[in-house]
């Protein structure tokens, strides 16, 4: 991988990063394909429509369905999906500790049940790794020891310190698979937990710089504290991680912790939120969020939103989404969509467009004064 940093507005970055697929300049939203397809749309939408460069896929949900050999013996995940660009793939931590009510965390790995049949499955450090070069992903996230917050100082001091050892285990296994395949094209991803405690945040954070992982994360922040604690946790953390690598803030979020956080340095950002709100009726637009099932739409012939430029607003009343919402239409579901995600898309590209001016202040300023 390749990460330059070509400018920055005080904390506020745009970075360059190529990786075996593709080019992208960060500030960076990438769409969410759990199951190596974002909700809703196919490879086509993402390309054409979205011009998407990056996406997300889940470890966990394709390490149990299809399985990673199948992915594996049908080219990876580009020729399996047929988006040729970026994938970053997580380490399936998350799902195994969310979905699984019977998930334990070890000293090696964690043991959960598959929430599909039931079948007990352990992740290790170096399984996750295997699982994600079958990928063929251009981005792997290591396995970290997440924790639900508030929890205890002590809980939160077991996960940094298990964080830590996995990590290390990670970055030796990856080196050793790099050693004996000089073919080897994929990234990994270090993520620095710790919950609020800011000096077990510092502590990760320069553990993990020590090593030579291609990217840091912040993992374990939107999963239960207010939002202005996780943005003073992520202002005290960005000043500890290494200026020559990208930032990656795991997923977060609205479009509001889009933008207070790359005032503060992240680069990267994923989140479920776009497609799910749409699925659910709701379109984020310039001038806030609104529910598309309510009354006074229902001949409304305006767009969406009037300033956007997106597939939906440029051929499609509110009148008719409306009237798709409520006849529970699935094309609602990709129009919403498409919609939600050019906007996010869009907001990335108009932080980069600020930042690059030197008038990041400004736009955040005119991005607050129009939702008001």
């Amino acid at each position: 991988m390749e990460f330059k940093l070509k400018y920055k507005d005080n904390n506020a970055r745009v970075c360059e990063i190529k990786t075996a697929h593709s080019s992208f300049l960060t500030p960076v939203f990438m769409p969410v394909g759990t199951a190596a397809a974002v909700k809703s749309l196919d490879a086509c939408d993402m390309r054409e429509i979205l011009k998407a460069k990056i996406i997300l896929a889940n470890t966990y949900h394709l390490y149990l369905r299809p399985g990673s050999k199948v992915i594996k013996n049908l080219g990876g995940l580009h020729y399996f999906t047929q988006f040729p660009y970026s994938f970053l793939t997580d380490s399936g931590g998350f799902q195994a500790f969310s979905l699984s009510e019977n998930s334990k965390h070890f000293e090696e790995g964690i043991k959960f049940k598959s929430h599909i049949d039931g079948s007990l499955h352990l992740f290790t450090p170096q399984s996750v790794l295997e699982t994600q070069y079958d990928f063929n992903s251009d981005i792997c996230m290591v396995l970290d020891d997440l924790v639900a917050l508030p929890s205890s100082r002590a809980r939160v001091e077991l996960s940094v310190k298990r964080t830590i050892k996995w990590a290390k285990e990670a970055i030796d296994f990856h080196k050793l698979k790099q050693n004996r395949d000089e073919s080897l094209t994929q990234n990994i991803f270090g993520i620095i937990q710790g919950g609020t405690e800011f000096d077990l945040r510092k502590k990760c954070a320069l553990e993990l710089c020590e090593m030579d992982f291609d990217g840091l994360a912040i993992g374990g922040l939107s999963v239960g504290e207010e939002n202005a604690l996780m943005y003073e946790v992520v202002e005290n953390l960005t000043p500890f991680m290494d200026e020559n690598r990208p930032r990656y803030l795991m997923g977060v979020g609205t479009p509001e912790d889009l933008v207070e956080n790359v005032e503060r340095g992240v680069d990267m950002f994923d989140c479920v939120m776009p497609t799910r709100n749409a699925r659910n009726g709701t379109f984020f637009t310039s001038f806030g969020k609104f529910n598309i099932k309510k009354a006074e739409f229902i001949n409304d012939n305006e767009s969406i939103d009037k300033t956007c430029s997106c597939y939906t607003c440029q051929n499609y009343s509110r009148a008719y989404l409306n009237h798709l919402f409520k006849a529970k239409e699935l094309t609602f579901f990709r129009l919403a969509s498409l919609h939600n995600l050019h906007y996010y898309l869009n907001l990335a590209k108009q932080m980069r467009e600020a930042i690059i001016k030197n008038q990041f202040n400004e736009f955040k300023r005119e991005f607050y004064a129009k939702r008001s």
